[in-house]
């Protein structure tokens, strides 16, 4: 057998001899695979990587306005909240001067905090229960009922601005509002220009706005099964039956949800108060949030409105929390408590 510097040669794929022919065939194939797989593995990763890059540039237009519309300004608040800036001077560090000025010496705003609370008190009960009571007739199939529920979620869309304008001609001293009650007898008081009178008028108007609630329990109304209002019936209960013992259990984490929102949104009231009232007549209608923008952009005092900013998020996730710490004795879920 040809030899080449002592060592035997095995016969070639072709029949020859040489020294390549020294490595066994699996080995050869072993490596072979090893290195396909890494080559895969690489192949595989770059897939993952230009797969996840693809989706952090379909995403990044919301990230971008994210960081410098939202988490920027939130940081920049809570600075300006323990610094006395005022729009045109230098920034001063004031500790917590901000806050012990705003809770123990600005009556106005503890008006402002009484109004909202004021607001609240009427506008979330009223809201439910009148969106509560709309769902219900809207639930029932009747000719025409498209544009009933169209007719209903319609103002909720409408421009804050538009809706305040037209509410300031319904309210108006010669009005249509008072031009009813004048057919029924009624002296109609003078809704925006008198102080006991402003608020209500506004409590009345936020029942405008109720397609969103009603879209909700609308949605809500329509997941009962029917066989409970079946066996209802079958043990003599009438519509009041039907909606005691079986809609309003039912509604509960739906009722739970919109008071949540209603609470956060009647702490938020500031365009209707804005062009309808302007806080007046004599502060009755000043909402927390529309004490703050006159500090902010009337007397630019944005280090005091950054603070006060913050107190309204405190008071806000307060009731939020003792709603959800109280919704544990009232809110039904048919599959189980929620945590």
């Amino acid at each position: 057998m040809p030899q080449s510097g002592g060592r035997y040669d095995p016969p070639t794929a072709t029949g020859g001899y040489g020294p390549m022919s020294v490595f066994p065939v699996g080995a050869a194939a072993s490596v072979s695979a090893g290195a396909a797989e890494q080559i895969a593995a690489v192949r595989r990763s770059r897939r993952a990587f230009r797969r996840e890059l693809e989706g952090w540039l379909f995403i990044s237009p919301w990230v971008i306005g994210f960081v410098l519309f939202t988490a920027v300004p939130y940081l920049a608040s809570m600075f300006l909240a323990f610094m006395r800036w005022d729009l045109g001077r230098t920034i001063e560090f004031v500790g917590l001067r901000n806050f012990a000025y705003l809770l123990f010496e600005d009556d106005l705003f503890r008006l402002s905090l009484w109004n909202t609370l004021y607001y609240t008190v009427f506008h979330v009960p009223g809201t439910v229960m009148v969106a509560f009571a709309i769902a219900g007739l809207l639930n029932v199939q009747v000719k025409g009922l498209p544009i009933y529920r169209t007719m209903f979620y319609l103002p909720s869309v409408t421009s804050g601005v538009g809706m305040a304008l037209i509410w300031i001609w319904l309210l108006a001293p010669n009005g249509v509002i008072n031009g009813l009650m004048g057919l029924a007898g009624i002296q109609g008081p003078n809704w925006l220009f008198a102080p006991e009178w402003a608020m209500p008028a506004l409590i009345l108007m936020s029942f405008w706005t109720i397609g969103t609630t009603m879209v909700l329990f609308l949605a809500g109304l329509q997941g009962i099964p029917l066989q409970l209002y079946e066996a209802v019936e079958v043990d003599g209960g009438g519509w009041w039956a039907r909606v005691r013992h079986i809609a309003i259990p039912m509604m509960t984490p739906y009722i739970f949800l919109s008071v949540i929102l209603n609470i956060i949104g009647s702490f938020q009231v500031f365009t209707t108060a804005l062009i309808m009232t302007n806080g007046g007549p004599d502060n009755a209608t000043l909402f927390v949030l529309l004490h703050l923008y006159n500090n902010a952009w009337i007397s630019y005092r944005m280090g005091y409105a950054a603070a006060m900013a913050w107190v309204l998020v405190a008071i806000i996730l307060t009731l939020t929390l003792m709603q959800f710490r109280i919704a544990k004795r009232w809110v039904y879920y048919e599959y189980g408590d929620r945590d």
